[in-house]
């Protein structure tokens, strides 16, 4: 049994002093089978302890509905072996470009701008997860011979409220749960993040790429003595469905990096490895100085130009940073892992059947329901990820009005009479050509991903307002639900009516078969859809996450274990306009691939 503890000059191991030399790892981004590369990864960079959130929303999709929480403690065993401490930041907000900020969507629809609040309903709902989720981390402190050194109270809270009996309940609501390790908080180095975002008694950590110096220099002006860290240094970024890519030159990292240290703080790289957003899980952000001007949908990859990237390999970012973290090492620095190994061949995996999208909606759709007033939200509906189909008459004769739709979030597909009318965007919101009446106007719309930071998280999603013809709203509304969880459940997609490939249509579900012989013992390959516009798609019953003609992002990235031998199955949700019906299984992506050099820009 160990004892991790927290004095004024910083954190000390059975009473000795240490440095926590940490790296952010989620150990929902990577799959299960690669987590020990992955951590022995982060020992061979230099690193002594690891890093994850967890998000909520993963885990209780639906209330009392809980799905595989001991992934967690799966995860913090495999730290364990791996000869890693590790830091657990369970929220309930994570941030992190996650859906919602990990908040389930039944939470923000619930309680609105109440979440992350004192709130009597949300406190109850975040300690009945948290009574759900916390024993197999307390089970796993330091203390009982397990991995875990500190805990974190919410999330850079200084950047959102400041609602100090809140933080005060969630800390005190922690310790009831058993955690007993040295909790903390972590914000922003500024003054308004710091004073909204600590809890007295309770250590504070800042994030921050850059200017170690200044920042814990503003540290020490609200807590003169305790440890110093930097909870978050970003050596990378994150990236958005048609911006540029964004990279961070790896020297200058380096020596931000060396900065950190030569203040005597601990560190926690963000990301160290930054993985995938699989299955429609990736969030979105607002643009603008306060967080609330136009969406940005977060992409599927979450490499985040780190050291190791999303396949797992090192970077010339790894080697720089391995040779500063090498110098406070207690030790000589441990070797690398093999190093992953791709696919090695190109396949290309004809779609030879397809349905509409309506006939996918009839196969794996929610039932019917009644017909609604207004069109209710995703939220009304119950629907986290996936695509809902509004349905409304415009009432006739009448000559035509523009048609428009008020408070979409975020994007709909529209149909006149069965005919393909346009696009709508939160910003774009009325068809180019007027529609007379009578008519059947069908959209589908789709959330690209919940708000994760700043004061729009929570918002709801699909038609949030109404559908309007002129000034007068359309009334009478069916809405249907096809959610991507309904491709999880086994056996689903044969239950699907799957035709002639050219049957289907421009938007619809399409299935094509590929064969491996001798292959599926890759650590990973690479999926492409040229031609396709915007969708999901799955391998073998895995959802690997959007894709978007947008770009950047061009190739999803496949984990090795997700292939088989002999038979495979690749389906396609086009929700837009198909490509030529094939798509590509290759190698994967090249380190930078996905960064053109004439697209770079530094990320702090």
């Amino acid at each position: 049994m160990a004892d991790f503890t927290v004095g004024d000059e910083g954190f000390r191991l059975d009473g000795s002093p240490v440095r926590l030399l940490s790296g952010a790892l989620h150990y929902f981004r990577v799959h299960e089978e690669h987590w020990p590369h992955r951590l022995s990864m982060l020992r061979a960079l230099g690193l002594n302890c690891v890093e994850t959130y967890v998000p909520w929303n993963l885990h209780e999709p639906s209330e009392g509905g809980y799905r595989d929480v001991g992934a967690l403690g799966r995860f913090l065993d495999a730290a364990q072996r791996a000869g890693l401490l590790a830091i657990v930041r369970p929220g309930p907000y994570i941030c992190a470009e996650w859906e919602n900020g990990g908040l389930p969507a039944w939470v923000t629809g619930r309680f609105g701008r109440r979440v992350r609040t004192r709130d009597a309903g949300y406190t109850a709902a975040v300690e009945r997860w948290f009574g759900e989720l916390l024993p197999q981390v307390a089970r796993r402190q330091i203390t009982a011979d397990g991995p875990v050194v500190m805990v974190q109270v919410e999330n850079e809270y200084g950047s959102y409220g400041s609602d100090a009996a809140h933080l005060e309940e969630l800390a005190a609501l922690l310790r009831r749960c058993g955690v007993t390790v040295p909790l903390f908080t972590s914000d922003g180095p500024e003054d308004h993040m710091l004073s909204g975002g600590s809890v007295p008694g309770v250590p504070v950590t800042v994030n921050f790429g850059s200017g170690a110096r200044e920042a814990f220099g503003i540290l020490r002006r609200h807590r003169p003595r305790g440890p110093l860290m930097c909870m978050e240094f970003w050596c990378g970024w994150f990236r958005h469905w048609g911006a540029g890519p964004v990279v961070r030159d790896p020297g200058e990292t380096a020596r931000a990096l060396r900065e950190v240290l030569e203040c005597g703080a601990s560190v926690n790289v963000y990301m160290a490895h930054g993985g995938t957003n699989f299955a429609g899980w990736a969030g979105a952000n607002r643009s603008g100085p306060l967080h609330d001007g136009a969406l940005a949908a977060t992409v599927t990859s979450y490499d985040y130009d780190a050291p190791v990237d999303e396949y797992g390999r090192p970077t010339e970012k790894f080697w720089r940073m391995r040779e500063v973290l090498a110098r406070y090492a207690d030790g000589p620095l441990p070797g690398l892992p093999p190093e992953p190994v791709g696919l090695g061949r190109v396949v290309r995996v004809e779609l030879t059947q397809g349905v509409p999208l309506a006939g996918a909606l009839e196969a794996l759709g929610d039932p019917e329901g009644p017909v609604h007033g207004v069109p209710p939200t995703f939220e009304e509906l119950g629907v986290d990820r996936g695509v809902v189909r509004y349905r409304v008459d415009v009432p006739g004769p009448r000559r035509p009005y523009p048609l428009g739709v008020a408070g979409l979030r975020d994007r709909a597909v529209v149909s006149v009479d069965g005919v393909r009318a346009g696009v709508l965007t939160e910003e774009d919101h009325t068809l180019e050509v007027p529609v007379a009446g009578p008519a059947r106007v069908e959209l589908w719309v789709e959330s690209l991903g919940r708000v994760n930071y700043g004061p729009r998280l929570g918002e709801p999603k699909g038609i949030t307002g109404g559908v309007l013809h002129e000034r007068q709203f359309l009334h009478g509304v069916r809405a249907r639900a096809l959610r991507l969880a309904a491709f999880e459940e086994p056996g689903a997609v044969a239950a699907v009516p799957f035709e002639g490939v050219g049957e289907a249509g421009p938007t619809g579900l399409f299935r094509g078969f590929f064969e491996l012989a001798g292959e599926a013992d890759a650590d990973h390959a690479g999926l492409e859809l040229p031609g396709w516009t915007r969708g999901f798609v799955w391998v073998n019953g895995f959802c690997l996450g959007r894709y978007w003609s947008a770009g950047p992002q061009r190739t999803l990235y496949v984990p090795g274990p997700v292939l088989r031998e002999g038979a495979n199955e690749v389906w396609v949700l086009e929700l837009e306009e198909a490509g030529a019906p094939y798509v590509e299984l290759g190698p994967g992506a090249p380190v930078g691939a996905d960064v053109p050099g004439d697209a770079r820009r530094p990320a702090c």
